[in-house]
C-alpha cells in the first residue's frame, strides 16, 4: 500500500443493525482469517518453520524464499530475520472484513505496537490480506499505513468512518490470486533496482526473471536472481500519472552491491531523463558483469 510511512462502524454499525445480516456475515470471516493471522504471528515470533508454511500462502511462500536467496541469505532461516516482530491485534479496533473470491482482507485501527524499544506506538491503520487456499485462508501480508500526516482520516477512523478504506483500492480485496513464482536461482551477484519517476509509473524487468513496477516513486527493490556474468538485460516501459506534467525528470538504475565490508554498491546500469526531457514508452538495455566489476566488488 503506497501511503506515507520493514503494505465498521459509524457506517457498518448502523448496517448492521438495520441489516443484522451485514454484521454476521463479517463476523463468520472475521473468525478464520483472524485465527490464520494469530497462528501466522505465533510462528513468527517462535520461529516455527512448519507452522508458518502451513499459514503462509504458497505465492508469499516463494516469493520470500526468492527474495532472501538473491540477497544471498538463508531460507528458511532468513523469513525470522525481522526488525520488529509483526504486531499483534490484541487492543486494536476491527474496523471491517471483506471478501471477493479468493481473496480476503482485514482492517485494523489503533496503537500498532511493534515492539521497539522506545518508541511510543501511535495510532494508524494495519490491514492485513489473505488468499484461499482449498477450504482453507493462508496469511499475504500486512500494509501498515502511518496516519501522521493524514489526521483527517485518522479522525475519520477513531469515529468508524470508514471512507478512506473504501476508496483505497489497496484497503479491498482484488479478488485475484497471484500465481506462484517459479524458484529463482541463488545469486551470484547481489543487485538491486532503483527508481526515481515522480508523476510516472515505471516496471523493469531484469534478466527476464525480476519483475518490479514503480508508480510516483523514489525505491529500491531486490533484484530476483541477482546480476549475471557477462550480459544482464533491463526491460522497462514507462508512462505518465495522472496528475503528472510528463516533464519530470526520471532515473532507472541497476546497482550491484558488495559482501565486503567498506565496499560501496557499483552503479552498472542507468538510463536518465532530466527534466523537461522525454523518456522512452518501451526500451530494452543492458549491462555488463565483467572481471573488472567482479574485483571491485571482491574489493580489489
Amino acid at each position: 500500500m503506497s501511503r506515507p510511512i520493514f503494505s465498521l462502524f459509524a457506517v457498518a454499525v448502523l448496517a448492521g443493525i438495520a441489516c443484522p445480516g451485514i454484521a454476521s456475515a463479517q463476523e463468520a470471516l472475521r473468525v478464520p482469517l483472524e485465527t490464520t493471522y494469530i497462528r501466522w504471528q505465533d510462528a513468527m515470533v517462535r520461529k516455527d518453520v512448519d507452522t508458518w508454511k502451513a499459514s503462509t500462502a504458497q505465492s508469499r511462500q516463494m516469493e520470500i524464499r526468492n527474495r532472501l536467496v538473491s540477497e544471498k541469505r538463508a531460507y528458511p532461516a532468513g523469513v525470522f530475520e525481522l526488525p520488529a516482530p509483526p504486531p499483534a491485534l490484541k487492543g486494536l479496533k476491527f474496523l471491517q472484513a471483506k471478501q471477493k473470491g479468493p481473496t480476503a482482507k482485514l482492517s485494523y485501527f489503533g496503537k500498532i505496537d511493534f515492539g521497539i524499544e522506545g518508541v511510543a506506538p501511535t495510532e494508524n491503520l494495519l490491514v492485513l490480506s489473505f488468499l484461499q487456499e482449498g477450504a482453507a485462508w493462508k496469511y499475504d501480508r500486512a500494509d501498515y499505513v502511518n496516519l501522521a500526516a493524514l489526521a483527517a482520516v485518522r479522525g475519520e477512523l477513531a469515529a468508524g468512518n470508514l471512507r478512506y478504506l473504501d476508496e483505497t483500492p489497496d484497503a479491498q480485496p482484488s479478488g485475484v490470486v497471484p500465481p506462484v513464482p517459479p524458484a529463482a536461482p541463488t545469486a551470484k551477484y547481489i543487485a538491486k533496482v532503483y527508481v526515481f519517476c515522480p508523476g510516472r509509473e515505471v516496471q523493469v524487468q531484469v534478466n527476464k526473471i525480476s519483475r518490479h513496477k514503480f508508480a510516483n516513486a523514489k525505491e529500491a527493490e531486490v533484484v530476483i536472481g541477482g546480476a549475471l556474468d557477462g550480459l544482464n538485460e533491463v526491460q522497462f516501459t514507462t508512462r505518465k500519472l495522472d496528475g503528472g506534467t510528463g516533464k519530470e525528470a526520471m532515473t532507472i538504475r541497476v546497482y550491484l552491491l558488495s559482501e565486503y565490508q567498506g565496499v560501496k554498491p557499483i552503479k552498472a546500469f542507468e538510463y536518465q531523463i532530466e527534466a523537461n526531457g522525454v523518456p522512452k514508452a518501451v526500451d530494452t538495455r543492458t549491462f555488463i558483469v565483467d572481471a573488472a566489476t567482479v574485483a571491485k566488488l571482491n574489493g580489489k
